[in-house]
């Protein structure tokens, strides 16, 4: 049970002889399905000082527990530097509790708090008091005290839908024991004054707010936060029968919502770039070592650089936090060589900032540059959208504005900006200028950039960032690079030796100059990692007369070593299922033809929704207007024949082309459904359907009774997309998945609404018109009023989907197509058939017009051409966690641009 080391097998309960085969097996049991380093596990049997056989006694405890938990090598299995636990999703209590509390999540978000209460309700049913009690091992505090804390969590989660519910009686004597325990967490306070207060004791509920302030004041010398104080005035004031008025409520009701926004905000951000550290491998056991120091480049400003050699800028990985704080500015440029470990650094640096952030302070943001065009598009602009765009949440209103812009306005993030150098050349120095506005009045930001790029942007215009320290990468040492190499290999392997052994003792080999960045070093260790490899082969001089020819061999052998069979993680944000497994030529091809495609648009970027820009525009102008032009012709040869089906395909068929060829289609929506407090916009909604449905049938010359029928249509419809919202949580940080998954909901969505509109409308239409005519042309085949009622509608549909360009091809071919005059229906099947068609035929337009429709035709058409797999995500996913891919938000990233670079020239591998 969690809160106590027990553990049970068929025969029974497991006793452990020892606290020493105690914390080694909770060491492991912590870390998972994860290696577990013997240094690690000695640190937690022995709290300081380890004896001198501690490895042996550790490998004995591991021996005795293979026997005792039965399984042998199968459950503990030895690998590479340390032990790695094999537990099932349902064999370990504290996994058990995180599926339960998420399925608890899963649950409040659908809006069915009662479930979630009873899931959640389960899940904490697992716990017997703190995590691990009475083990009190130093090195695994941490990872106890998450465990605790993630407990707390969710108390406080369940006791929220449980107010939600009105149970506020239910939860008082928990909230009075979490209260006692943590006297100064405001928030189960303020959980239990709201439920005191609904449980008709509002005196009690003020005594908890009184209590609470007195010991913040006298412990801490702090004031409750806002958020509180508000709760306290409410209170107040329904107990003397008013409301709160004072002048400044409103105020500080926006800025605890922005308070409350910047802690989920951290909390993502920690979130994703703790992930992405671990798909990366930087904690195994450690990155490349490196070390920076004050550039010696003529690129400071004056007040900079005096600043700079005041303070003797320099260190390694583990002191650019604190370098940083240090400061005055908190404007910071990093600069080093292509693979030197500048985005590591910003990583590394936006997680340590917020490993000791203060609450209220501002919240470090890592984001790429290659999006900014610094003419036509501000800074506070830029990044307002981009966190839009990576942290959907942030789109909420407060105080008149986006929380986005409210928060970069306010100055309450740190921008920590990743590649300047990946802009265009040509807009280099006009970003640093615009930078440098842009932070005069002192915000801090951060900056990486190649360093001749750098150099070359302030030398030929003079621009500088006038209060930023620039600090420079250094080339990793020799010793550092051996170190790093051999730091996972096993006790007398000996292949890593001709290689260290030149290393050391030829410093400027063409080996120690190649190998003098982190990413060559990474290279090398992931090249050369299986047992059957000589990483000795290196050294051979006549192969490798130049550091230029072991780079490229190492770009070259990373993605077949990448693609070595084994084992792959689960998805994080999916269920676990079989892996998939690709063979290395098979990935290096697809891989290739991705660099190639990017390398042509000159991005580095790899979007989802722009696959459809790697085939040329007439070929998916083609693919994507074919299918739709299809069912309208079917549409109208089942109304009035051949001929007037070949003018509907035609027509749309044309029209489709056309839009998709020179139009470009929106982007994805970042929305998920949402029904709660939807009431009053759904009925605003539905009148604007409504008036629209009521004038197409009066237009159509329709009875009362079927204008009604399809007012209400029209009206449900478009009133059902105020179902789709954006998301609330500020913590939620965008990935493709969930990008593909908003936008896919959003496409479906507005493809029912049309075929809910239009099909049911050209049905009755067509079975029930009076068929009033007004000015005819073409023998009474064409009546120009019509055609301009149907040309208007169509043109609005176009706009809508493409723009400009796609309302006046759409608005075309519905003149053409709705002007023709025809007999109406004379069988009820034949209106239900032509209506079901044509409005497919709607809804299929819409879904291609969406970003999630036209890539899901696209995957498939490059599938057939063999340049992509069909499950082109599943691929993309697995490359991100076998390191070939970075995320950074909602697209993905070729690890380094050299790499890609390297793919996209697509040279034989050197021999």
């Amino acid at each position: 049970m969690l809160g106590t080391l027990e553990v049970w097998t068929a025969e029974g309960r497991i006793t452990l002889p020892s606290s020493r085969h105690q914390r080694v097996l909770a060491a492991l049991l912590l870390a998972p399905n994860s290696v577990v380093p013997i240094p690690r596990l000695v640190a937690a049997v022995w709290d300081d000082g380890p004896p001198v056989t501690a490895t042996k006694q550790v490998q004995n405890c591991v021996s005795m527990l293979r026997d005792r938990l039965g399984g042998g090598s199968d459950l503990i299995a030895t690998d590479g530097p340390g032990y790695r636990i094999a537990v099932g999703d349902d064999e370990l209590d504290a996994t058990r509790f995180q599926l339960g509390v998420a399925t608890a999540r899963e649950l409040a978000d659908a809006g069915d708090l009662r479930a979630a209460v009873d899931e959640a309700r389960r899940a904490l049913l697992l716990w017997r008091g703190p995590a691990l009690d009475g083990l009190d091992a130093a090195a695994l505090a941490g990872p106890v005290t998450r465990l605790d804390e993630q407990r707390f969590t969710a108390i406080g989660a369940c006791v929220e839908w449980q107010l939600a519910l009105g149970e506020h009686h239910a939860v008082v004597e928990e909230l009075g024991e979490l209260v006692t325990q943590h006297p100064f967490r405001e928030r189960i306070h303020g959980q239990l004054m709201t439920a005191l207060d609904r449980d008709g004791r509002p005196a009690d509920a003020l005594a908890v707010f009184q209590a609470l302030r007195r010991g913040l004041v006298d412990e801490l010398g702090v004031e409750p936060g806002p958020e509180l104080r508000d709760l306290q005035m409410r209170i107040l004031a329904r107990e003397q029968g008013a409301t709160p008025t004072t002048p400044d409520a409103p105020a500080r009701q926006a800025e605890s919502r922005l308070d409350h926004a910047l802690r989920q905000l951290a909390a993502g951000v920690a979130r994703q770039w703790t992930a992405e550290v671990g798909i990366r491998s930087l904690n195994r056991p450690a990155p490349v070592p490196l070390t920076w120091s004050a550039t010696g480049r003529p690129v400071t400003a004056r007040a900079a650089a005096g600043a700079t050699e005041r303070l003797v800028l320099s260190g390694g990985l583990g002191d650019v936090v604190t370098k940083f704080r240090q400061t005055a500015s908190r404007q910071l440029v990093v600069l080093g060589e292509p693979g030197a470990g500048k985005s590591v650094l910003a990583m590394l640096l936006t997680l340590g900032l917020l490993a000791d952030r203060r609450d209220g302070e501002p919240v470090p943001v890592l984001l790429p540059m290659a999006s900014w065009n610094p003419h036509h598009e501000h800074l506070e602009h830029w990044l307002a959208t981009r966190l839009h765009e990576e942290y959907p949440g942030l789109a909420q209103p407060v105080d008149g504005a986006d929380t986005a812009t409210q928060l970069v306005l306010d100055r309450r993030i740190i921008p920590i900006l990743d590649g300047l150098d990946e802009t265009p050349p040509a807009l280099h120095a006009a970003a640093i200028d615009a930078l440098d506005h842009a932070t005069a009045d002192g915000y801090p930001f951060v900056v990486t950039c190649r360093g001749d790029e750098y150099e070359d942007a302030v030398t030929r215009t003079g621009f500088v960032l006038a209060r930023a320290a620039v600090v420079e990468i250094e080339p990793v040492e020799p010793g550092a690079a051996v170190e790093f190499l051999t730091a996972r290999t096993r006790v007398g392997d000996l292949r890593w030796t001709p290689l260290v052994e030149r290393l050391r003792t030829q410093r400027d080999s063409a080996l120690a100059q190649a190998l003098r960045t982190p990413l060559m070093v990474d290279l090398t260790r992931t090249a050369y990692a299986r047992p059957d490899t000589d990483p000795g082969e290196l050294c051979d001089t006549d192969r490798f007369a130049a550091p230029e020819a072991i780079e490229a061999h190492l770009l070259d052998a990373y993605v077949p070593a990448s693609y070595a069979r084994r084992p792959s993680p689960p998805a994080p944000q999916a269920p676990p299922a079989p892996p998939r497994t690709y063979e290395a030529a098979q990935a290096r091809r697809w891989l290739v033809f991705l660099a190639r495609c990017l390398h042509d648009r000159q991005s580095r970027e790899l979007a989802w929704w722009t696959v459809g820009r790697f085939v040329p525009r007439h070929v998916a102008g083609l693919y994507l207007g074919v299918p739709p032009a299809l069912l309208f012709a079917l549409a109208g040869w089942l109304a009035a024949g051949p001929l007037v089906g070949l003018v509907y395909g035609l027509s749309f068929g044309l029209a489709g082309f056309v839009a998709h060829s020179t139009g470009r289609g929106p982007g994805p929506l970042r929305v998920e459904l949402r029904f709660r407090n939807t009431a009053r916009r759904f009925v605003l909604r539905f009148l604007v359907g409504a008036a629209i449905g009521t004038a197409l049938g009066l237009g159509w010359s329709l009875s009362p009774t079927i204008v009604v029928l399809l007012a209400a249509d029209f009206g449900f419809a478009i009133g059902l997309h105020v179902w789709l919202d954006t998301p609330v949580d500020a913590d939620r940080v965008t990935s493709p998945a969930t990008t593909l998954r908003e936008d896919r909901t959003a496409a479906l969505a507005y493809t029912l609404s049309f075929v809910v509109c239009l099909g049911p409308f050209y049905g009755i239409a067509f079975a029930l018109t009076n068929q009033t005519r007004f000015v005819t042309v073409l023998s009474g085949h064409f009546d120009l009023v019509l055609a301009l009622a149907a040309g208007l509608a169509s043109y609005l549909l176009g706009r809508f989907m493409f723009g400009p360009t796609g309302g006046v091809a759409y608005g075309l071919a519905g003149a053409v197509v709705g002007g023709q005059v025809f007999p109406r229906a004379t069988t009820d099947w034949q209106a239900i058939g032509v209506g079901t068609t044509f409005g497919l035929a709607v809804g299929l337009t819409v879904c291609l017009s969406r970003a999630w429709g036209t890539f899901a035709v696209t995957r498939l058409w490059l599938a057939m051409r063999g340049g992509l797999p069909v499950r082109l995500m599943g691929f993309l996913n697995d490359a991100h966690r076998r390191g070939v891919l970075r995320q950074v938000g909602a697209v993905y990233q070729f690890r380094h641009a050299r790499l890609q670079d390297r793919l996209a020239d697509d040279r034989p591998p050197l021999q």
